[in-house]
């Protein structure tokens, strides 16, 4: 038996606006991110034609509903029509943005497209080039559903089933599998609701980050095609899947990423060390100038343009001033004006274009630590008990309860506001040291 290869895909998110960034973004850049959906979309074609897959499966959210984008759905239409003319099934599931109610009436699928509806359904998959034996043994049978609105609350999981056909069995589905990290409860299922359907493999789509559920069904996040802001960084793209026949009835199943997304989101780390006390600001401009030159030149040929948060850590004797709001303005302002374009840097030519989105600070005063410690003062007994609380995980919780439960307690804000990390705690906690060393020190 040969080996059977196929294409997921999930939340193309095609015509996403990108509000957050493009009112203050230069109008090159602008163009760039309002196309990048369709770049992607029409690299995943492109990737289709030149592996020429059995199928391909798109698990949610090609569109957004709260566009209800003519051109998305027509892009979306016109991709498929390609495949199409090399013979290459498309099976879409709809997801939380782009539910069948969303779609608009009269556009007209290839024949090569099968959209499910409200209710799971299977449907065979026949290799077209392996003569009249292949319209009695499908290679493969694809089961599906589609989320009917922009809330779907049933355990949609629990209602797939293996069909009786002795081939791979592959599902698709738009979902939040329990542990997921995603704000949005669609669909909501356990690796357990996955396992008892007896499919070979998972599609899934919703979480736009790549990530494996389980092994056994294998079942994966692809991911989307196209990250759509600061927090969803790194390339984005699809998986190719590859499912070898064993031997003995089932299959050894793999995959390999593809990235599509000509746009990509980086929060970059600079860590400034312990700098010159001496150290100024033409000296901290040229240190982010070349970390973002280096940045630049790690880029595959894929990628159009680079969207970057800086952060900022390290001792300094810059710490105060970049705490004022002025001055990273200002900064921000001049490495805006440098690199928009850095195609004329040497060794980069052709590179990405580059924006820096914004300055994240968590850097700390350049006063010697030990010394702090020692001192008999404010500023000393803060020290001391940042210190303590780093040492003890009791006292990090505890300093963590005791500033965050107000907070956390609020009626609005405990609906919407996700429990803090250790790392997060531990930021806090550093970001609250700096900035009363700054206060007392530096005013």
């Amino acid at each position: 038996m040969q080996a059977i290869r196929f294409v997921h895909a999930a939340d193309l998110h095609l015509d996403a606006a990108f509000a957050g960034i493009t009112r203050e973004a230069p109008a090159e850049l602008v163009r760039t991110l309002r196309e990048s959906t369709f770049v992607a979309l029409d690299r995943l074609a492109a990737l289709c034609e030149r592996e020429r897959p059995d199928f391909l499966v798109i698990a949610g959210d090609a569109y957004n509903l709260e566009d209800r984008s003519l051109r998305a759905q027509l892009a979306l239409r016109d991709a498929c029509a390609r495949l199409a003319r090399i013979g290459v099934p498309v099976f879409i599931a709809h997801g939380n943005h782009d539910p069948l109610s969303s779609r608009l009436h009269g556009v007209r699928w290839p024949d090569n497209v099968t959209v499910f509806g409200e209710e799971p359904s299977s449907w065979p998959v026949f290799r077209s080039d392996t003569g009249a034996e292949a319209a009695e043994h499908p290679l493969a049978v694809v089961h599906g559903v589609s989320h009917g609105t922009a809330r779907e609350g049933r355990n949609l999981a629990l209602r797939f089933h293996r069909a009786d056909t002795p081939c791979l069995q592959v599902g698709v589905l738009h979902c939040t599998v329990d542990g997921s990290r995603d704000k949005g409860r669609y669909a909501p299922c356990s690796p357990g609701d996955l396992a008892v359907s007896g499919m070979d493999y998972w599609a899934l789509g919703h979480a736009h980050e790549r990530r494996e559920i389980s092994a056994r069904p294998l079942a994966v996040y692809a991911g989307c095609t196209q990250g759509l802001h600061i927090n969803e960084e790194g390339e984005k793209g699809c998986v190719l899947v590859t499912a070898e026949p064993d031997g003995g009835g089932d299959y050894v199943l793999s995959t390999v990423f593809h990235a599509l997304g000509p746009v990509i989101w980086r929060i970059l780390d600079v860590d400034l060390g312990m700098s010159d006390p001496d150290a100024g600001p033409d000296w901290l401009e040229d240190c982010l100038r070349g970390a973002l030159r280096n940045l630049v030149g790690e880029q595959g040929p894929g990628c159009e343009a680079l969207v970057v948060r800086l952060r900022l850590r390290g001792r300094t004797g810059l710490d105060a001033a970049l705490r004022r709001e002025a001055f990273r303005a200002d900064l921000l302002e001049r490495l805006r004006a440098w690199e928009t374009d850095v195609r004329d840097i040497e060794g980069i030519e052709g590179g990405p274009r580059v924006w820096v989105k914004d300055i994240e600070i968590s850097t700390r005063p350049l006063a010697e630590r030990g010394r702090l410690l020692e001192r008999e003062d404010l500023l000393g007994e803060i020290a001391r008990l940042a210190e303590a609380c780093r040492q003890s995980p009791e006292q990090m919780n505890a300093f963590g309860q005791a500033a965050l439960t107000p907070l956390f307690d609020h009626p609005r804000a405990r609906k919407v506001l996700a429990p803090l990390s250790d790392v997060e705690i531990a930021r806090l906690l550093d970001d609250a040291e700096s900035l009363c060393a700054d206060l007392l020190e530096n005013e």
